[in-house]
C-alpha cells in the first residue's frame, strides 16, 4: 500500500535488508535531538508527568484492592482485567487508529483516562470505594489503552518524521522508565501520608499535561501520513501484512517468546528476594530500582544510535538471556543485584530496537494495525507467560525458573536470527575487523555460473 504523497515515514524495507551488514559505523545522532522539533517536545513533556502519574496509580491500585479484600488473587484478577481488552480487541484498535487521526483519538483516549481516575479517586476519598469499582475502572482503562497505545506509538513517527524516529523511540521509553523510578516513590509517600486516593487525583490531574500539550501542537508541522479508507476485511489485511514480510513478524515473535518467558520480573524478583536470599520488600524494592536505572541507560544509548538494526535486536536478546541465566546462578544478594543493571539496560535494547524497526518498517497506513499486534504480543505476553513461570518457579525453585526464562530467550534470539539471515542470504563471518574480534553476517559470495564456450 502507498503511503501518499505526503507522507513523511520510511517505506517498508525489503526482507534482504533486515539484518543490515554494512561495515559503515550507525549514523550517531544528538541523544536528545528530537526534542528540537516543537511538537514531539510537547509531546515529551505531557508524557514525563503522565507516567509518573501512572505508576502513581499502579501501586496505588494495587495496593487498595489488597487493603480492601485481603487477595493476592484480587491483585491478580485487577491487572488481568486491565490487559484483557487489548487482548481481545488489540488489532480491532490498530484498525481503528489507522483510520482515525492520532491527534484527536488521543484527546479522547488520555480524557477517558483521566476521568477514569478521577471517579477512582472520588469513591476513595469519600469512603464509598468497594473492589468492583477498581475492577470496572482497571477495565475501563484497558478499554483505552487498546486506541491509546498504538496511537501513541505510531503518532510519534508524525511528530519527528522517519529521520528522528529512533531517537525520540528512545527517549520515551527514557522517559517512562525515569518515572518508574519517581511515581513509586511519590505514590507510597501519598499512601502512608494521606491516602490512597490522593494518589489517584494526582494521576487524574496529571492528564491535564499532555492534553495541553496535544492541544498546542501545530497541525502543519505534523508528518501527516495516509489513513486508511474505511472498509472490510482490514484486520485480516493487517495481519497477512506482517506475516507476509519478514522483516516485521520475527521480531514480533521474537518479542513473544521473550516478553511471555523472560520478562516476567514480578515473578521473579519477588521468588528471589523472598525465597532465595529471604531479604523481603526492601531487597525486591532495591532489584526494581536497579533495572530500572538499567532501562534508562538502554534507552539513552539508543538514543544516540541513527539506526535500529535487527542484526543487534538478536545480540541484545541473547545477551539478555544469556544475563538472566547467570542471574539465576549468582550465590549472593549484591552479586544478583548488580546483574539488574545490565538486564535492563539489554531488555530495554530489545524493546527499543523491535519497536523503531518495526515502525521504520512499515507503510504508514498501516501502521496502527502493525503496532497494534506488536502492543498486543508484548503487552499480553507477561499475563499468559506468568502463570506458567510460576509454576515452574514454584514447583523447581526461583533459579530455575529465572534460567529456564533466559534459555527460552536465548534459543527464540539464535532460531530467529538464523532464519533471518537465511532469508537475507547471508553466512556467519568469524575474524578480525578493525583489530577486534568479530562475528557478523555478511552476504553470500555468489559464484556467477560461466556459459559454456561455444
Amino acid at each position: 500500500m502507498s503511503s501518499g504523497p505526503g507522507a513523511a515515514s520510511a517505506p517498508a524495507t525489503d526482507p534482504h535488508d533486515s539484518p543490515p551488514t554494512s561495515d559503515a559505523p550507525p549514523r550517531k545522532s544528538s541523544m536528545f535531538s528530537s526534542l528540537k522539533v516543537r511538537n514531539y517536545r510537547l509531546f515529551f513533556m505531557g508524557q514525563v508527568v503522565s507516567n509518573i502519574g501512572t505508576w502513581m496509580q499502579r501501586i496505588a491500585q494495587d495496593w487498595l484492592v489488597l487493603s480492601l479484600t485481603g487477595s493476592s488473587a484480587a491483585v491478580g484478577i485487577t491487572t488481568a482485567l486491565q490487559f484483557l481488552p487489548m487482548l481481545l480487541f488489540g488489532l480491532y484498535g490498530g484498525v481503528l487508529v489507522d483510520r482515525l487521526r492520532k491527534r484527536p483519538a488521543l484527546l479522547v483516549t488520555q480524557t477517558s483516562m483521566a476521568l477514569t481516575a478521577i471517579a477512582l479517586a472520588v469513591l476513595t476519598l469519600t469512603g464509598h470505594v468497594q473492589v468492583w469499582h477498581v475492577y470496572v475502572a482497571a477495565f475501563a482503562v484497558g478499554l483505552a489503552t487498546v486506541v491509546d497505545n498504538p496511537a501513541r506509538q505510531s503518532f510519534v513517527s508524525e511528530l519527528v518524521g522517519p529521520g528522528q524516529l529512533q531517537n525520540a523511540v528512545s527517549l520515551n521509553s527514557a522517559n517512562f522508565q525515569s518515572a518508574r523510578l519517581v511515581g513509586p516513590a511519590v505514590a507510597g509517600l501519598l499512601i502512608t501520608g494521606v491516602g490512597t486516593g490522593y494518589a489517584f487525583l494526582f494521576n487524574g490531574l496529571s492528564f491535564i499535561a499532555p492534553l495541553t500539550g496535544l492541544l498546542l501542537m501545530r497541525a502543519r508541522e505534523l508528518h501527516v501520513v495516509e489513513r486508511a479508507p474505511r472498509g472490510k476485511g482490514q484486520l485480516r489485511e493487517g495481519v497477512r501484512y506482517v506475516t507476509g514480510r519478514p522483516e516485521l513478524i520475527w521480531p514480533i515473535v521474537l518479542v513473544g517468546f521473550v516478553g511471555t518467558f523472560a520478562f516476567n520480573f514480578p515473578v521473579y524478583l519477588s521468588a528471589f528476594a523472598d525465597d532465595v536470599f529471604h531479604a523481603g520488600a526492601g531487597a525486591y524494592s532495591m532489584f526494581n530500582t536497579l533495572m530500572a536505572v538499567g532501562s534508562v541507560a538502554g534507552a539513552l544509548l539508543a538514543a544516540r544510535r541513527g539506526t535500529a538494526r535487527l542484526r543487534l535486536l538478536i545480540v541484545a536478546a541473547i545477551a539478555f538471556g544469556a544475563l538472566e541465566i547467570l542471574a539465576a546462578t549468582t550465590p549472593t544478594l549484591w552479586m544478583f543485584a548488580l546483574l539488574m543493571v545490565p538486564l535492563g539496560l539489554f531488555g530495554m535494547t530489545v524493546n527499543v530496537t523491535t519497536n523503531t524497526s518495526i515502525q521504520m518498517s512499515t507503510d504508514p497506513a498501516m501502521r496502527g494495525r502493525v503496532m497494534a499486534l506488536y502492543m498486543m504480543v508484548f503487552l499480553g505476553g507477561s499475563p499468559v507467560g506468568a502463570p506458567i513461570v510460576g509454576w515452574v518457579t514454584d514447583t523447581y525453585g526461583a533459579r530455575v525458573g529465572l534460567a529456564a526464562g533466559g534459555a527460552v530467550a536465548v534459543l527464540a534470539a539464535a532460531v530467529i536470527g538464523l532464519v533471518l539471515a537465511r532469508v537475507g542470504d547471508l553466512r556467519l563471518s568469524v575474524g578480525w575487523h578493525r583489530g577486534y574480534p568479530s562475528v557478523r553476517f555478511v552476504p553470500r559470495e555468489r559464484r556467477e555460473e560461466l556459459a559454456p564456450a561455444a
